[in-house]
């Protein structure tokens, strides 16, 4: 089944003297760049209100570009009835709580079961939205706040703010080892080179920044407030692993968590069995991308978080040193 898609959006100053259909694919990344270049020699682009048929037509910025074209409906995959923990709501876009063991988008082994089966229930007319409007990803067992467009122009202008880095995301993490102040690291990040399904830091990889402050020391362990400036796939857990301080759980990039001298068996049971990465998005900011309003949505952390931080302190107050008076 195909629908139309017309619509009218500015080209940023940032894609200045590229090609039309890499603009184009850079505002549209789900689409391919072939299917982009159908658009254009179909003639179903228009460059300030004139057909451009040339997919190698320069951009230079500030253009207005209209689109009139048909698209392919999301038809193959099942409507699920799967709750949604919804933060905020309009008729322009969603702000979700997603919880762990939940994958986002359908893929080889996840056909089914994902925020995008549960966004096709929940909104049917969100099928003729690429992707069924979902901005950015979440990693299947890390937890938190993400933005969903209702609209193919909601989703056009919240893609270009992630590229700017204008939509502030706020992560929370317990990391093994001590900390011992904020920083920042700056290292691109790529394709596993023979692992393909995992991601590491490259010289040669696209750039990533991750800065992270401190919350709370623990014994063997410390709490962080993270801020991404990039966001690229695993890029928290993949920068965390590269300083020597893996998140608690992640088996992937990291290790069996350090069990603290003396640890009660309360906490040597929750580090044990903590069965997933500890990194939740706990704070998206954004500007709508209708009204202009500032939006800020705050999400509360786990019970398996919270349980895990309530045990390291425990252990770390149980464990404090009293002081010696002469």
């Amino acid at each position: 089944m195909t629908k139309k898609l017309q619509l009218m959006l500015t080209v940023s100053k940032k894609q200045c003297s590229q090609r039309l259909d890499r603009t184009l694919a850079e505002l549209f990344p789900d689409y391919s760049l072939t299917c982009i270049k159908k658009w254009i020699i179909e003639r179903g682009i228009k460059v300030n209100n004139i057909i451009i048929d040339k997919p190698k037509k320069k951009i230079f910025g500030g253009e207005y570009i209209s689109i009139d074209v048909k698209i392919n409906e999301i038809q193959c995959l099942e409507a699920q009835n799967i709750p949604l923990d919804i933060i905020y709501e309009d008729q322009d876009i969603l702000i979700i709580n997603k919880t762990h063991n939940l994958v986002v988008h359908p893929g080889p082994g996840n056909l089914n079961g994902t925020i995008l089966n549960a966004l096709l229930y929940y909104y049917p007319p969100i099928a003729s939205i690429p992707r069924a409007g979902i901005v950015h990803r979440l990693d299947k067992n890390t937890t938190g706040l993400m933005v969903i467009a209702k609209t193919i122009t909601a989703q056009i202008y919240l893609i270009q703010k992630m590229k700017l880095h204008e939509i502030i995301r706020e992560y929370e993490a317990v990391v093994s080892g001590n900390i011992i102040a904020g920083g920042m690291i700056n290292e691109p990040i790529a394709r596993h080179s023979t692992r393909r399904t995992l991601m590491s830091v490259c010289p040669m990889g696209k750039p990533a920044i991750t800065q992270y402050r401190i919350i709370e020391h623990f014994r063997a362990h410390t709490y962080l407030r993270l801020r991404i400036e990039t966001g690229r796939t695993h890029q928290i857990r993949v920068h965390m692993a590269y300083i020597k301080h893996p998140l608690v759980g992640d088996l992937i990039y990291g290790h069996n968590s350090p069990l603290p001298k003396g640890a009660s068996n309360n906490l040597i049971t929750i580090l044990r069995n903590f069965n997933r990465q500890a990194l939740h998005a706990k704070m998206i900011r954004l500007y709508h991308p209708i009204s202009g309003l500032k939006i800020e949505c705050h999400a509360p952390l786990p019970n398996d978080m919270s349980h895990l931080i309530t045990a390291l302190k425990i252990d770390t107050h149980e464990h404090l040193k009293p002081l010696k008076y002469d």
